[in-house]
């Protein structure tokens, strides 16, 4: 496989007068763990989907594996692993019925589907309940499933569209852990996910917004890229006390974050000064006010805002 697995060159893609990507350029290299973030509405899925060859480009070009995805998309299937937020399962077939379907649909047979099928089902913990409808097993275990079935035919490419949507922390991070393993072996994956926390997981990430790729960079690198001062309190009322605060022309965002406050301001001597000041007009308490280094969620809202925000609806 080439050095670059995935290599996009300003693509595009239009329905009607929208265009959903618009003139997107990055590479990834082999082995490495891709994100691939932004709002919803930022273009991510439709960019995906013309990766793995389900949608023509309308402009541009890319390749994958070394395949074009407008002439050889065929081939680029053949090379990936995609796994959606849906999981692809079916859920009135048995966990093995449902390796044996893919396997069937990989082309994975003999000697190697017995191989890869006992893989499957010791990555997945599913060993003892390889005769349970797939209806019936819980998340965790459907979406370890679902993975085992997308690199069943063991693809150097892994595609993953938000696949820990709905999963418990302690499932994602078990998740998160076989993608390490997959990617510690050779695989190069290309995830993307709303979640900050698994952000941090990745060697590199690309921010998307309004169709645009916005920044592409290592996450270090990506909190580094934020000079405006932030600012964390706690209040009694945090959502009242949000609404205050954004009334304030040296604020460029107030946002919860988890229980506190997170305040990205232009002067932080005058916020120091005057956050308080208006929290006491609006009636609102606070405690511990105090400047902070920006989280990867801080860094993206940031971005965003300097983007023209996302879309809305």
């Amino acid at each position: 496989m080439p050095t670059e697995a995935v290599l996009a060159r300003s693509l595009t893609k239009r329905f009607g007068e929208f265009v959903a990507v618009d003139d997107v350029s990055f590479a990834v290299q082999a082995g490495e763990i891709f994100g691939f973030l932004g709002p919803n509405g930022a273009g991510k899925t439709t960019t995906i989907k013309m990766l793995t060859g389900l949608l023509r480009p309308s402009d541009g070009s890319a390749t994958v594996a070394g395949h074009d995805v407008a002439s050889a998309a065929t081939a680029v299937k053949r090379s990936i692993g995609y796994m959606s937020q849906a999981f692809s399962l079916y859920g009135d077939l048995t966990v093995e019925e449902n390796i044996q379907l893919f396997a069937g649909l990989y082309d994975v047979t003999g000697a190697r589907l017995a191989e890869r099928r006992d893989w499957v089902l010791g990555m997945a913990g599913l060993s003892e309940h390889r005769t349970r409808l797939t209806a019936d097993l819980s998340l965790g275990w459907k979406q370890r499933l679902a993975l085992g079935c997308a690199v069943l035919h063991q693809p150097p490419i892994l595609f993953l569209d938000e696949p820990t949507s709905g999963v418990d922390p302690i499932s994602r991070r078990q998740f998160w852990d076989l993608i390490y393993d997959l990617a510690g072996a050779g695989t190069t994956v290309f995830v993307s996910t709303h979640y900050m926390e698994e952000a941090e997981y990745c060697h590199r990430l690309a921010l998307m917004n309004r169709g645009r790729l916005i920044a592409l960079d290592r996450p270090l690198h990506l909190r580094e890229s934020v000079d405006e001062p932030l600012l964390a309190l706690d209040a009694d009322e945090p959502a009242r006390a949000v609404e205050a605060l954004r009334e304030l022309d040296i604020v460029l965002e107030a946002a919860m974050f988890g229980r506190t406050i997170h305040v990205l301001v232009t002067d932080r001597d005058r916020a120091l000064r005057e956050i308080p000041e208006t929290l006491a007009a609006a009636g609102r308490r606070y405690r511990d006010l105090r400047e902070v280094e920006p989280s990867l969620e801080d860094v993206f809202v940031a971005l965003v805002r300097r983007e023209g925000g996302a879309v809305i609806g």
